[in-house]
């Protein structure tokens, strides 16, 4: 009888740790995400998702990802599992993962109600401001039972973020029109992550009121909005001639000052933790053209 007590003890004893080892959290569209068990096999469906996963130290959790996850370089030997065109979903299913972590502006939602349909939990991420990336750092550390890691990522990330804003808060704006893409022209509004990076420097999206995330416009809009700086992203030492067709107009503001910036690749684009050093980039040019 006492065997039988013991081993009634031990297990209910395992069950415990079973359920206390279920991990539930809210993502950035609000819907509530459980794993009975940090996860341990990810896919990742975005770029800055794979670089969340790497700077909390769950790099190694990553099964699959998608084209262009490429920072760090490790990233590079991860098996892709489709891009922006569409995903494998018998691929996704034979890595046999246990999360599934996605972008809700930047994957199309035809894609993920199809990966919805495997049954696999699904977090997903959208940073509206560079406030919200380490909280995001922080819920994937709950997700992979790496919450130390994750603290000491989100917390070097605030330190950096509130030396930006104390150092830019209060200068003279500057008013800045952001290239995301020449053919077709397009931009971003206000609701977009670059936006709230020109806020972090003491600049203004000329195209911010716009209703759409990423808008198309035309070059006369351009000259009407008249910018005191314009900016797109590049290589790191690639010569690029993105903006050269803007020298063109001798009266636009940032022609006669030429306040034209090439921030490096990727460092503005993607809402992860090289934000910072994007956003850095970006101040020194607005500062620039504030001179």
């Amino acid at each position: 009888m006492l065997g039988f007590k013991l081993a009634v003890v031990v297990l209910a004893l395992g069950l415990s740790a079973v359920v206390g080892a279920t991990v539930s959290v809210k993502d950035d569209v609000g819907a509530t995400v459980t794993l009975l068990q940090p996860a341990k096999r990810i896919i990742s469906l975005a770029p800055h998702v794979t670089e969340d996963l790497f700077a909390i130290g769950a790099g190694d959790l990553i099964v699959g990802t998608v084209n262009y996850s490429d920072y760090p370089s490790a990233a590079n030997q991860i098996e892709r599992i489709g891009g922006y065109n569409g995903f494998d979903l018998e691929r996704i299913r034979a890595l046999k993962p246990d999360l599934i972590i996605g972008w809700a502006t930047g994957n199309p939602q035809r894609q993920l109600d199809q990966i919805k349909t495997l049954g696999i939990p699904m977090f997903l991420t959208f940073s509206k401001k560079m406030s919200d990336v380490p909280g995001v750092l922080e819920r994937l550390g709950e997700l992979t039972a790496q919450p130390a890691g994750a603290a000491k990522a989100a917390k070097q990330y605030r330190e950096q973020l509130a030396i930006l804003e104390k150092t830019y808060a209060g200068r003279k704006p500057v008013r800045v029109f952001y290239q995301i893409w020449d053919r077709p022209l397009m931009t971003i509004n206000n609701t977009q992550i670059i936006s709230d990076v020109m806020r972090t420097c003491g600049a203004v999206n000329v195209f911010g009121t716009l209703p759409d995330l990423t808008p198309k416009v035309d070059v006369e809009a351009v000259l009407a909005a008249n910018p005191d700086a314009i900016m797109t992203s590049g290589e790191p030492g690639v010569k690029s001639d993105a903006l050269a067709s803007w020298q063109r107009w001798k009266n636009l503001s940032a022609t006669k000052n030429n306040n034209f910036y090439l921030l490096p690749k990727d460092s503005v684009n993607r809402m992860g933790p090289r934000l910072v050093d994007g956003a850095r980039a970006m101040c020194e040019a607005v500062e620039k053209a504030r001179r």
